[in-house]
């Protein structure tokens, strides 16, 4: 699952400050979230933007229905693996 692979990709970051500011470098890039992806697969790390952006929509989506049989609006200020990758790496 995609959730493995960010959770070793962002120990790997933790531990080895290049990864690290590889990866916060493309945060910096035209498209970051294909930037990190190409990123992540060169470090050996099969990550695809459509896979990283669908488990974003699913946590979304799982979150909008667990509230009382769904709300009647979307919540886009909730966060997604991408962005809880980069909090949690920033943390450090």
């Amino acid at each position: 699952m995609i959730e493995g692979r960010l959770k070793e990709l962002l120990q790997l970051a933790k531990d080895n400050q290049d990864v690290k500011e590889m990866l916060l470098e493309t945060r910096k890039q035209k498209d970051p979230v294909l930037s990190f992806c190409h990123a992540a697969q060169k470090l050996g790390f099969e990550i695809s933007l459509g896979e990283l952006l669908a488990a974003g929509e699913e946590y979304r989506s799982n979150l909008l229905k667990s509230v009382n049989g769904g709300a009647s609006y979307p919540m886009e200020d909730w966060g997604d693996l991408y962005e809880e990758f980069f909090a949690s790496l920033l943390l450090e």
